[in-house]
């Protein structure tokens, strides 16, 4: 990622949300709240997977990687948006920006994977509950998610071996508040028609088929919930999977609208209301959505608490 290809752009400045001082103070103390509720949400889930043995299953082994890619994706965005918000110099290197960009779109389309793993291990749970110790072994089950980091790097690294060939010299102006593909596309004086037709390929390729995986999963895990005739045993089988769907259901939404469209069209405010839901909402909202719906991991955070005041007690 060297400057060859820049011809008078060293750094860039990053707009942010807004110009108003009171509107950033404002925003900051909400994005600060949100990243430490993602911080705790997610190290905590983390960590109760991997203290308590009832979690070493392969759904659970899924959902600490999901975690951990929550985690890490906020913290490549948020931080830099916190500190942005505070100073009035609002610069990233070019070098930094362009870090940023490859470790959130690896992050990104390493999720996109792993939810697609995620479905297709709930689809054998229900569809062959006989089979499924055997078909989820330890060997499948890492093999899913060295996969799915696989997939993330070969996307992040093509993505930014195309960017890394455009040229900035009419402005350095992001009108974003982080390096995202769309509005550098936006600021390039390149010709990106080329560039955007490869990076919408890359990226569609590992939506569409994430989204076909998901899609054909949840079909047969439905088809096989309508079969079950008690109505206790379908309102079990769907459980096991409501969570899975709803955070697959917002986390798509959100990635779609922004990513799979022309450059042309990006749209300041609307895109930014998106990205600022993926990127920062979203991996609060992903342990609330796992552990809320899950009565193990509720138990296993009560019995958590209920010993942490106890050991107060005792002191």
């Amino acid at each position: 990622m060297g400057r060859r290809n820049i011809t008078h752009v060293s750094d860039f400045i990053l707009m942010g949300l807004t110009d108003s001082e009171e509107l950033q103070l404002v925003l900051f103390t909400l994005f600060l709240l949100i990243y430490l509720i993602t911080v705790l949400g997610n190290a905590g889930m983390m960590l109760i997977i991997h203290l308590h043995l009832q979690f070493h299953t392969p759904m659970y082994f899924f959902l600490s990687h999901l975690s951990f890619l929550d985690l890490c994706y906020s913290t490549v965005i948020t931080p830099k948006t916190l500190e942005n918000l505070l100073t009035s110099t609002k610069y990233i290197s070019y070098l930094s920006c362009f870090i940023q960009m490859y470790f959130f779109v690896f992050l990104v389309a390493t999720e996109c994977s792993l939810l697609s793993s995620m479905a297709y291990d709930r689809y054998v749970a229900i569809c062959n509950p006989l089979h499924y110790p055997v078909v989820m072994s330890t060997r499948r089950c890492c093999s899913l998610v060295f996969g799915s980091y696989l997939i993330g790097f070969m996307d992040s690294f093509v993505n930014v071996l195309c960017m890394n060939t455009l040229n900035f010299c009419d402005s350095n102006i992001i009108y974003h508040f982080f390096c995202d593909v769309p509005p550098i596309l936006a600021l390039s004086c390149t010709d990106t028609h080329n560039i955007e037709i490869m990076i919408f390929v890359n990226a569609g390729s590992t939506i569409l088929m994430s989204l076909i995986t998901i899609s054909v999963s949840y079909v047969s895990i439905l088809y096989t919930i309508l079969k079950i005739t008690s109505i206790s045993g379908k309102q079990k089988a769907f459980s096991t999977c409501a969570s899975h769907l709803l955070g697959v259901t917002v986390f798509y939404s959100a990635l779609t609208f922004t990513y799979l469209k022309p450059t042309k069209s990006y749209s300041l405010g609307k895109d930014q209301i998106a990205s600022v839901f993926y990127t920062i909402v979203i991996p609060m909202l992903n342990p609330l959505i796992y552990s809320l719906r899950n009565k193990e991991i509720k138990n296993a955070l009560i019995r958590v608490m209920q010993k942490r005041k106890g050991s107060k007690q005792l002191k």
